[in-house]
């Protein structure tokens, strides 16, 4: 068992690394966890300027340490005033797009 505490404790030191990476690079960060089945715990971004991305943890607990660990400011739900800051691109609307349609990736 201590060996598996280990390892979530190296999985959320490495995760909480890379939230780090990401708020300096936006300008802060704030974020919002999302269970995804056995596949884990999304841990949504979103950069004070705009700027967004994901990484997921094992489980809500080694997502929860991470957050904490990197000081990031969890919102409990991805509505309003999170929402509203992320800035989304061609990319993104062509991949929606597409999704919806069956299409292909944007180029």
């Amino acid at each position: 068992m201590a060996d598996t505490t280990k390892q979530a404790e190296r999985t959320a030191a490495k995760l909480a690394k890379q939230i780090r990476a990401f708020a300096t690079e936006h300008g802060g960060a704030q974020g919002q966890l999302a269970y995804i089945g056995q596949a884990g715990t999304r841990i949504v971004l979103v950069g004070e300027d705009g700027g967004w991305g994901d990484l997921v943890a094992p489980n809500g607990e080694i997502a929860r340490g991470a957050a904490e660990k990197a000081g990031l400011t969890l919102q409990e739900s991805f509505d309003g005033e999170l929402a509203a800051k992320v800035h989304t691109g061609p990319y993104e609307w062509s991949r929606m797009a597409g999704i919806q349609i069956g299409g292909g990736t944007a180029k």
